[in-house]
């Protein structure tokens, strides 16, 4: 059975590597990764997941493993800055506040059945000065990023409290996802 990562993030595959799981192959999900009027971040964040592992081509030997990440303050979602000034109001509104990163992986199976694991992680921020968001801002590290910081990077600085799954935060929770290829039968190293 080969295992193909529907993701071209260095992060994932990181995260992959590190529970020995290695993919055959890496191909790129075309997706729209765009919120639907009304949609909840847990449903977002799932239905996008499964998209990406849908939108891969799978061999019959081939298993397909993606996931996706989100922030969610209460009911909003943000999803990855548009520009400086997005990033700028995302960090605004993390400041001092408690929000949920939450991660979900979907994998296709051999029997084509897509399964998902969803992790929800509750971080806090410290109360961020103007000079420290605009350090981080001029960084360039927010951006590209889900919720505009990278919590393995120099957003470390600024948690102040983080309960679940570290590495969910990173881009794809190791517990969650072990136990989806466990359960298809891949054989980790």
């Amino acid at each position: 059975m080969r295992l193909v990562l529907a993701s071209t993030s260095p992060r994932r595959l990181d995260l992959l590597r590190r529970i020995g799981a290695e993919p055959a192959r890496i191909a790129a999900p075309d997706v729209d990764e765009q919120v639907r009027a009304g949609e909840l971040p847990r449903a977002y964040v799932l239905r996008v997941a499964i998209e990406k592992a849908q939108a891969v081509t799978r061999a019959a030997d081939e298993i397909v493993l993606a996931g996706d990440t989100t922030i969610a303050v209460g009911r909003r979602i943000l999803a990855k800055p548009a520009d400086e000034a997005d990033l700028r109001r995302m960090l605004g509104l993390l400041s001092g506040r408690r929000h949920h990163c939450l991660s979900a992986v979907c994998l296709i199976g051999r029997d084509g059945v897509p399964r998902t694991r969803i992790s929800d992680t509750i971080v806090t921020f410290k109360r961020l000065s103007h000079a420290e968001i605009d350090w981080y801002v001029a960084s360039g590290e927010g951006m590209g990023k889900a919720g505009g910081y990278a919590i393995q990077g120099k957003a470390e600085a600024f948690l102040r409290f983080l309960s679940g799954s570290h590495s969910g935060v990173v881009g794809l929770p190791v517990f969650e996802t072990r136990a989806l290829l466990e359960a298809a039968g891949y054989a980790l190293g």
